[in-house]
């Protein structure tokens, strides 16, 4: 069950996580787990972004994962949820053009100063300045008045929404924020079970992102709740502990088998979605002319699409990729005049690759390990 949110233990844990990244951590080499740290390496064309960002910005990178949607960002308006000192900012600033728009929140002082430290450098770097950053809660994003309601395409956070304890608050206004179409594309930590209370009171497990993370099961649902209708898993990587203090917390709660995964979702404001994959008889051919990818796309762990060639999907699937910014990239075949039921394979074990790259124990069985519906 999800524990209701007291306002002082609220506060109470952002200040400690706020001090915790502001002043406890200098760099990312101060970090007890790999929680926070990207697993692979990011692509050539944002390596090159990456290149043009200040070092004081790169050094104090506490990521998860790259949490940039892989299609064509020109023009677009892009909000950073938790941007600590920018690294994510400046790259999708890049990535945006001088059309487009970037803003980014954090709730730490420190981290933005850095932040707002480097505007004129990537200002002279880029050629051009289309970046804002404001201090604030990502519970409380109503209260930032620079923020609009349906005014984002796409909103991107980096290991930080598990920092936050009302979750749902967080969820609810990204909704708000998105435009119709709009997707949350965001890297996180998540738990293989339910984090027991002595855990969550840990400070030093609350600032390396596990404290707060949810059960997978947990987090999918609430998702759903608030109008997220399809969850969609990108990529996940198991955690690994390089801290012995922190182990043996974990050890003496008697959680040992508590397992922690990073993981990258993408969630999608659109009212057609379903609460679970139909099947209309539909399909969609990718014409291959998203930039970098002519020869096929992934739009999460369970769909890549191979340029033109003729794929089967869910109505959800189909419309995820007609009601947003990649319809144009793709053709489609059918309607939703004919309902064929449900797909096979929709199951409910859990999603990630366990650490031996075992499938989970229900893979087989229709779980989420063996392959989605379509």
């Amino acid at each position: 069950q999800q524990q209701k949110v007291d306002e002082t233990s609220s506060s109470s844990i952002n200040q400690q996580v706020s001090e915790y990244y502001g002043k406890t951590l200098e760099t990312s080499d101060d970090l007890k787990t790999n929680a926070c740290c990207t697993a692979g390496a990011p692509p050539d064309h944002i390596q090159e972004a990456i290149s043009n960002i200040h070092p004081s910005v790169v050094a104090k990178y506490y990521g998860c994962g790259l949490c940039l949607p892989q299609y064509d960002l020109e023009g677009l308006r892009v909000l950073d949820l938790g941007c600590g000192a920018g690294r994510d900012v400046y790259i999708a600033s890049q990535l945006v053009g001088p059309e487009g728009k970037v803003v980014g929140i954090d709730m730490t002082p420190e981290q933005l100063e850095v932040a707002e430290g480097t505007k004129d450098y990537h200002k002279d770097k880029f050629g051009y300045g289309n970046v804002e950053f404001y201090q604030g809660f990502l519970e409380k994003l109503d209260e930032i008045k620079q923020l609009e309601e349906g005014t984002f395409d796409i909103i991107i956070s980096n290991c930080v929404i598990n920092l936050c304890q009302d979750k749902e608050a967080v969820l609810k206004h990204c909704l708000n924020l998105l435009k119709p179409g709009g997707e949350l594309y965001f890297s996180d930590v998540y738990a293989s079970r339910r984090v027991p209370q002595n855990l969550r009171d840990d400070q030093v497990m609350w600032g390396e992102c596990l404290s707060g993370a949810l059960y997978w099961n947990d987090f999918e649902n609430l998702a759903r709740r608030v109008g997220f209708a399809d969850p969609r898993l990108v990529e996940d990587a198991p955690i690994t502990i390089n801290s012995r203090e922190v182990q043996r917390s974990i050890d003496e709660a008697g959680s040992q088998g508590l397992e922690f995964y990073s993981a990258t979702y993408r969630l999608w404001n659109m009212p057609k979605l379903e609460p679970h994959c139909e099947d209309y008889g539909q399909a969609v051919i990718y014409k291959g002319t998203l930039p970098r990818y002519p020869s096929g796309w992934l739009l999460d762990k369970h769909h890549y699409f191979e340029s033109n060639r003729l794929k089967t999907v869910c109505g959800n699937t189909y419309n995820m990729l007609k009601e947003s910014l990649l319809e144009e990239h793709f053709e489609f075949v059918g309607s939703f005049d004919k309902h064929f039921g449900i797909f096979d394979g929709c199951g409910t074990s859990m999603p990630y690759d366990q650490p031996s790259g075992a499938a989970s124990s229900d893979a087989g069985k229709g779980g989420a390990t063996k392959g989605s519906c379509c």
